[in-house]
């Protein structure tokens, strides 16, 4: 079973992703950005859903700190935002991150994107 980190401070939010996808895989949780860091450093999961509003440590520079560690920067980063403006994907994908969804989350695409990123 392949490990999920969902990084997201909005409960709501963290619990229908929790939803979706604890039947499948097994599920890591963070609230911000730093916690995330010591979340993926230690259980070095195969995938991240990382939100980009967070409290402590945003998710931008988290991800661009995930990609600057060697030993991190393979594990796929999905953001999962409500930063839908013209400009916010491309912002992420500078950060380093590896695909994008926005919210509210399309399931179809969240599934989708999941079982590309952890070769499915």
């Amino acid at each position: 079973m392949k490990t999920i980190l969902i990084v997201e401070d909005v409960e709501l939010n963290r619990d229908l992703l929790v939803q979706l996808l604890e039947e499948d895989h097994h599920l890591l949780l963070a609230a911000d950005g730093a916690e995330a860091l010591e979340r993926a450093a230690a259980a070095r999961p195969d995938l991240i859903l990382m939100d980009l509003s967070l409290p402590r440590m945003d998710g931008w520079e988290a991800t661009r700190r995930l990609k600057a560690d060697p030993a991190l920067a393979h594990i796929p980063v999905i953001v999962v935002s409500a930063h839908a403006m013209r400009g916010d994907e491309e912002r992420a994908r500078a950060c380093g991150i590896d695909d994008f969804l926005t919210k509210p989350i399309d399931e179809m695409q969240l599934f989708e994107k999941v079982a590309r990123h952890l070769g499915r």
